[in-house]
């Protein structure tokens, strides 16, 4: 089994997603504005995911402080190969780490 890690680190985070073609996006259904709504990780994988926007760093990471989350993730998977495995996450008052969201095997990221 593969070794997952948490950080709140916006370079780590940019670093790891950029490595497999991600950007930064949101559920267009809940994107107002300067609200990014529902964060997620597009990547450049096939077709587009037309629920999805796409939207800049700066936007995402606003979204994610404000919303005090956690980015927990794998580098490489059991047998070695690149990992696109993730999940947003966040800290409860008692220090334990709650799932917000499901992400099943497409591996797109948690609800927020």
């Amino acid at each position: 089994m593969s070794d997952s890690q948490t950080t709140t680190d916006h370079d780590t985070i940019r670093k790891w997603a950029e490595a497999r073609q991600g950007h930064p996006a949101a559920v267009k259904a809940t994107h107002k504005g300067r609200d990014a709504g529902i964060l997620r990780i597009d990547f450049d994988d096939g077709e587009p995911d037309e629920g999805l926007e796409r939207i800049d760093w700066d936007l995402f990471f606003r979204k994610f402080d404000d919303s005090g989350l956690s980015f927990l993730y794998q580098d490489k998977t059991a047998d070695g190969n690149t990992s696109r495995f993730f999940k947003f996450i966040r800290a409860d008052d008692s220090g334990h780490t709650g799932h917000t969201g499901n992400t099943g095997s497409a591996n797109r990221g948690d609800r927020v």
